[in-house]
């Protein structure tokens, strides 16, 4: 599979260096706003197709797959240009600005057959499915509460701090959260709490979310670009609790009883950087015909930026 890559940022450097161990996959085209960035770029990582102009790499009849590796801000327009041009796409994290935005591009890719999936690459980690079934299968007991988080300082980058560009906490980090509490959880939630702490631009320096579901289970979620943390997931029961090591990439989840003593640890499979398996997962959907994913459904797409969109709207009018 010819992989064109649009953006030269550190997220697209990411994808290539996984693209260059996959040998059955070919780095194959950039494309950037400078087609100096994007020769340069190429030259770096081993790329075939250097472009000036986003426009230019999805006319390229040999691109197979298109990856999206920019700001969200610009997803909306990047996404369904490639689609009217009948590229399959995956769109990095977090898909687009809002639901709207995310609606209006899957209704463009279901009539026009081609295949679109989100890039949260957690969806599509197999250790994901792990820590899921063990708890399906009772290692907790009967679970009942969930706690997730995820921060890192990084108020220095602009897109981090620009609401234009689709910046806060929430947009940037705090959607794994979403996605780690809906992955183990699922989506029958009844109500919704949170709390956040707005900049001066409006966007959300750190935020604390609390889901209640249809079942009386519970979903304590933070996220914060002000400082560092534990970046764990911690799903406790009626027995014993799991402790993830890091929602943000699992790699190893340690089981306790409820007296606190270790029971049992669980490692992730060897793995390049993680960004394999969605590749393997648009090749998979490809050679099937397939237009979503099922590792990261449409449907689950609009409802995180549903619910996204209503928590930003509740901070936004709070402040």
């Amino acid at each position: 599979m010819k992989v064109g890559i649009i953006g030269a940022g550190h997220i697209a450097e990411k994808m290539s260096a996984t693209l260059q161990k996959m040998p059955q996959h070919q780095c194959y085209a950039v494309g950037s706003r400078s087609l100096e960035k994007a020769r340069s770029f190429a030259a770096a990582w081993g790329f075939e197709k250097a472009y000036g102009s986003y426009l230019e790499l999805v006319k390229d009849p040999e691109v197979d797959l298109v990856y999206v590796a920019t700001p969200h801000s610009c997803h909306f327009e990047q996404v369904k240009m490639a689609v009217e041009h009948g590229k399959p796409v995956l769109c990095e994290k977090t898909f687009m600005m809002n639901a709207r935005e995310a609606e209006e591009v899957f209704a463009l890719s279901e009539s026009r057959g081609v295949f679109v999936t989100e890039a949260i690459w957690t969806r599509y980690e197999p250790f994901m499915a792990t820590i899921r079934d063990l708890v399906r299968d009772g290692v907790v007991g009967e679970p009942s509460l969930l706690s997730a988080s995820l921060s890192y300082p990084v108020t220095h980058k602009e897109r981090v701090m620009a609401p234009e560009l689709g910046g806060g906490a929430l947009m940037d980090v705090g959607v794994y959260a979403l996605n780690f509490a809906r992955m183990v959880f699922g989506g029958d939630i009844s109500s919704v709490r949170s709390h956040a702490v707005m900049s001066p631009r409006g966007v959300d320096l750190q935020n604390s979310i609390s889901l209640v579901y249809g079942d009386g289970r519970m979903a304590n979620l933070q996220s914060s670009v002000l400082c560092a943390n534990d970046r764990q997931g911690i799903i406790s029961g009626s027995t014993g609790y799991l402790v993830v090591d890091n929602i943000n990439n699992p790699l190893h989840a340690d089981l306790y009883a409820k007296d606190h003593t270790l029971v049992e640890s669980f490692d992730a499979p060897p793995q390049i950087t993680g960004f394999e398996y969605q590749v393997e997962a648009c090749a998979e959907a490809l050679r099937h015909g397939w237009l979503e994913s099922p590792f990261m459904p449409h449907a689950e797409s609009i409802a995180v930026m549903r619910m996204m969109d209503y928590l930003l709207g509740e901070w936004v009018s709070a402040n």
